[in-house]
């Protein structure tokens, strides 16, 4: 079995918790070092084992990020636990490559123009740093996957519609590259599920029998039916934070990413098994509350919980 089959097996749903990444990088407040342990180890006895931890950026512009380090090498000692992190440049390669993080997650912008206003650098100039992620990582630590995110990759707030074409075209061009895995973002949540299930069929088309990953924002409420619809159209690895939080400097006052303890219900009720203890999961929520409790959380499992009197999880006849 190859490393990505066995981090991310294609017959099973994954769910990725980015809550610690994305749902940190905008907020005025930020957990202690011991609250980001204890809302890993929570969600970990949860049932969750894939975690999104951070950004290797500087801790001067990002202090929300400057504990990476210590919080990667906590994550290590947890059974089963799967880490990322965010590396935008080639400092970020280099410090990804000496530290314990088991996945190094590159940016690729399907819109130009976001990707000169974000990352300061052309989509071509993306993909060969993408290629040089996976150079470096083969040379200095070959059992770490990278990952190549499509940012903007079904809308975006700078040039508007995005053609399909070109998103698969860049997903391809990083899997050419060499990415283990590549995924595709809805990153300013413009997205509608009919869009989302056609795309999704197109990358698994694409991939073949390696999974893809689907990153959603619920910025104008449609998140949980385009998860329902990326699922309907063959993606099986999908992120999402913890009380929904996060948001993007693209689209200024937008709630954040889909809401984790939703999405496992989704899940459950599509026949797509978790094994996400979901009351428990949901019960991690106090530590984002206690540590940040002028940041919003949401959720509509959380108010209502999952249903008492019915078998809830659509499991096979």
């Amino acid at each position: 079995m190859s490393r990505l089959a066995a981090i991310y097996p294609a017959d099973r749903v994954t769910l990725r918790e980015v809550g610690l990444r994305d749902g940190l990088q905008l907020v005025r407040q930020f957990p202690s070092t011991a609250g980001k342990r204890a809302w890993l180890d929570r969600e970990h006895a949860a049932g969750i084992r894939h975690f999104e931890l951070g950004s290797f950026l500087p801790a001067a512009r990002f202090p929300q990020f400057a504990d990476l380090p210590a919080l990667l090498d906590h994550a290590a000692t947890r059974p089963g636990l799967h880490t990322a992190a965010l590396t935008l440049n080639e400092r970020g390669i280099e410090a990804a490559l000496a530290s314990s993080v088991g996945e190094l997650v590159c940016v690729v912008s399907a819109s130009e123009a976001h990707s000169a206003a974000n990352i300061r650098r052309s989509r071509a100039d993306s993909v060969a740093l993408v290629a040089r992620a996976v150079a470096e990582r083969d040379a200095a630590a070959p059992q770490k996957l990278v990952n190549a995110g499509i940012a903007m990759a079904l809308g975006c707030s700078l040039s508007g519609d995005v053609p399909a074409s070109e998103v698969l075209r860049l997903a391809e061009a990083c899997l050419d590259a060499g990415a283990d895995i590549v995924g595709i973002a809805d990153t300013v949540g413009f997205a509608g599920p009919r869009q989302v299930a056609a795309l999704c069929a197109d990358m698994a088309r694409l991939c073949g029998d390696r999974p893809f990953i689907v990153h959603l924002h619920d910025t104008r409420g449609t998140g949980l039916a385009n998860a329902a619809a990326a699922l309907d159209g063959g993606a099986r690895v999908i992120d999402a934070a913890l009380g929904g939080l996060g948001g993007c400097p693209f689209a200024p006052g937008a709630t954040g990413n889909i809401v984790t303890e939703d999405l496992v219900y989704l899940c459950e009720r599509m026949g797509f098994p978790t094994g996400i203890d979901l009351d428990a999961l949901v019960a991690v929520r106090a530590i984002p509350g206690d540590e940040m409790p002028d940041e919003p959380l949401f959720g509509a499992i959380a108010r209502s919980g999952p249903p008492r009197h019915i078998d809830w999880r659509d499991r096979p006849a």
